[in-house]
């Protein structure tokens, strides 16, 4: 096979795993690990891709690139309607629950399914307790719910309520459970997020709850992005569309996590 040829797949395989290894390119290709480090180069340089340890991802894996809100929900639209309803499953069905949703286009589409939430028992209570300017709107027309919005100050490209005002509250707070969105998960590094504000919030949600439950699909596996909020030790369950990689699953077996396929 040709270098141009060879350069035109590494990158597709990029665009549409997010990450590709130096070995996986080797096996796939019947080329030396020190051909497929220069093709890696060469496409660097190109603007295709970025190299990492071990491999490459795509350009917009960067640790601080971010999609806006309105962007993340038009990707991965049937593996987030699966991630919810697998979670919807994990809320208790009690006469008082509280649980604490964070902003996020996967925990968007729990919010949507809690839209149209009623009680098992008349008058069970379920106390919704969210950062999330969307979320809130999209709760406040259930009149079964209990909602509460955490104030502070709101981040344009998420829509999302963070600062000291939001993490001071969450700290006086013990809900049930916790529904997390994360922009990357690793074994090594464990939860991300690109924002360091947005990422003390997350923080803050992670040590408030009794349970905490990430809310991820399979793309977000093996990613690093520029601010740690949680190690995996710090979580209880993954909600997400596969089997993580042996290493990442590895680590989440160590850490004691359940990891929950929808």
């Amino acid at each position: 096979m040709f270098a141009e040829e060879r350069h035109r797949r590494t990158a597709e395989l990029v665009s549409v795993q997010g990450r590709v290894g130096v070995n996986e390119l080797a096996e796939l290709f019947a080329i030396t690990q020190e051909t497929v480090r220069r093709d890696l180069a060469t496409l660097e340089e190109a603007g295709l891709l970025r190299r990492v340890h071990g491999g490459a991802v795509g350009v917009d894996r960067l640790t601080r690139s971010e999609l806006s809100l309105s962007e993340r929900q038009a990707q991965h639209l049937d593996e987030k309607q699966r991630i919810a309803a697998a979670a919807l499953a994990l809320i208790p069905a009690a006469p008082t629950a509280s649980i604490l949703l964070d902003s996020g286009s996967t925990t968007a589409a729990l919010a949507e399914r809690l839209a149209g939430w009623s009680p098992a028992n008349p008058g069970d209570e379920l106390l919704v307790i969210t950062n999330s300017l969307p979320t809130a709107a999209s709760l406040s027309t259930n009149s079964h719910l209990l909602l509460d919005i955490v104030g502070g100050r709101v981040r344009g490209l998420t829509s999302a309520v963070v600062g000291a005002r939001a993490t001071e509250q969450l700290g006086a707070l013990r809900p049930d459970i916790a529904f997390i969105g994360a922009n990357g998960i690793h074994a090594d590094f464990g939860l991300s997020t690109p924002d360091p504000v947005e990422a003390a919030t997350k923080t803050a949600m992670v040590r408030a709850a009794r349970q905490v439950v990430v809310l991820a699909d399979a793309s977000k596996f093996g990613i690093e992005t520029l601010v740690r909020f949680a190690t995996l030790e710090e979580i209880d369950t993954v909600v997400t569309t596969a089997a993580p990689d042996p290493e990442l699953a590895a680590a989440l077996a160590a850490a004691g996590v359940e990891v929950v396929v929808a």
